[in-house]
């Protein structure tokens, strides 16, 4: 199946792909077969457009991944029936990696993006869909709250204005008391190199800027979430530096980071 995306909806293909190559490792940190299945079916030059993950590229996007997976089975052991919203799902396969046998779905993802889900992945009994923005407020109607929600948004709110994030934040807290936001944010400076075009693979893909890095203040004004630690890894530096330095609130903050907030 060929596919031709660019600008966000592209990082649908970048994330997946990684994904692809940790799962892929006889050793691998993260089982995802429906990720190696997608890459083996989509006709798109992913090599040569995101290069080969080595440096450990893949396997820091698989415990990236593995972090919110935990947060998604902590919910589901607390409230097996409850509602997972993914906000800019894009491709990602955690549904297959963490369904209980009972948890309801709902992707929240432009259109563009979500007409590649349904091509790739169709929905089974308990999962749905809503094509719009994760700032339009139609998904909000649609989330069954009876027994229990958890919000996701991966790799999306660095790519939204800060003040739009805010809002939806604030809003989220108030339709759902008692439920949970996870998120990932990335700091001021990689932000900024973002920006430059300085992050991306040199001479080839450059990821779209992202358009805020998050800092003491904008913890504050999203109420202050929670920072969750990465998985233990494989090799020294996954497996015992990492965890270190999450342990040191000032150099925890030089990286990308991964939070919590409960309504």
């Amino acid at each position: 199946m060929k596919l031709e995306l660019g600008g966000v909806p592209e990082t649908l293909l970048w994330t997946l792909y990684h994904r692809s190559i940790e799962a892929r490792r006889p050793d691998a940190i993260l089982t995802d077969p429906r990720a190696v299945a997608l890459v083996d079916e989509i006709d798109y030059p992913f090599a040569e457009r995101f290069g080969s993950g080595a440096g450990g590229l893949s396997q820091w996007q698989a415990l990236r991944v593995r972090t919110f997976d935990r947060e998604v089975r902590r919910f589901l052991a607390a409230n097996p029936d409850g509602t997972v919203v993914a906000l800019g799902e894009g491709l990602e396969t955690q549904f297959w990696r963490v369904d209980n046998g009972s948890v309801r779905w709902l992707t929240v993802d432009v259109p563009e993006a979500i007409e590649v889900r349904e091509r790739l992945l169709p929905r089974g009994d308990r999962q749905n869909a809503v094509a719009c923005s994760a700032l339009d407020p139609r998904w909000i109607d649609e989330v069954d709250r009876s027994n229990g929600v958890l919000i996701t948004a991966q790799g999306l709110f660095m790519y939204l204005e800060f003040e739009a994030v805010e809002h939806l934040v604030d809003v989220c807290a108030k339709r759902f008391r008692g439920s949970a936001l996870v998120f990932d944010a990335v700091p001021r400076w990689m932000a900024e190199t973002s920006r430059k075009g300085k992050l991306g693979k040199p001479g080839g893909y450059q990821p779209p800027p992202w358009k805020w890095g998050i800092d003491r203040d904008r913890r504050g004004r999203l109420g202050r979430p929670r920072e969750l630690r990465l998985p233990r890894g494989r090799g020294p530096f996954f497996g015992f530096v990492t965890p270190l330095a999450s342990r040191v609130r000032p150099v925890q903050r030089l990286f990308f980071s991964i939070l919590r907030r409960r309504f």
